[in-house]
């Protein structure tokens, strides 16, 4: 089997705590809770804990999964883990986001938001991979 770096797994983890925060935070916090239709009350009653803790445990397996992903290609550098990582966040899930998007007719805005999230996760991870292999 493969050797993962699971140090790079970790680091995907809290990469992608660190870009939510500031990417449904400050950057798009407000568009992305008005594109949802969520009141502020409705996300003050969010169990914070539970959701996090799953987008972490789900984040850590994408990760892992990219880290395989990659060591089948003989754990290649920065440059190209890197378009590997975008690859898979542009082709992959922000395409399946939009065709749920389409489906549930959300708005063009909010598939910009959350896929630009995972296009640019993905991209940070192939990273982050490349660079500690």
């Amino acid at each position: 089997m493969w050797d993962i770096n699971l140090l790079a797994v970790a680091a995907c983890g809290v990469a992608g705590l660190a870009l939510g925060f500031v990417w449904y935070g400050p950057l798009f916090g407000k568009t992305w809770q008005r594109e949802w239709g969520l009141s502020d009350e409705a996300l003050q009653q969010a169990n914070m804990a539970k959701i996090f803790g799953g987008f972490l445990a789900l984040t850590l397996f994408a990760a892992y999964i990219l880290g395989h992903v990659l060591a089948t290609y003989g754990g290649p550098g920065v440059g190209v883990s890197t378009m590997v990582g975008f690859g898979v966040g542009l082709g992959f899930v922000a395409t399946a986001i939009g065709g749920n998007y389409l489906f549930a007719r959300k708005s063009l805005r909010l598939f910009l938001i959350d896929g630009g999230y995972w296009t640019v996760l993905y991209t940070v991870m192939g990273a982050i991979f490349g660079a500690l292999r």
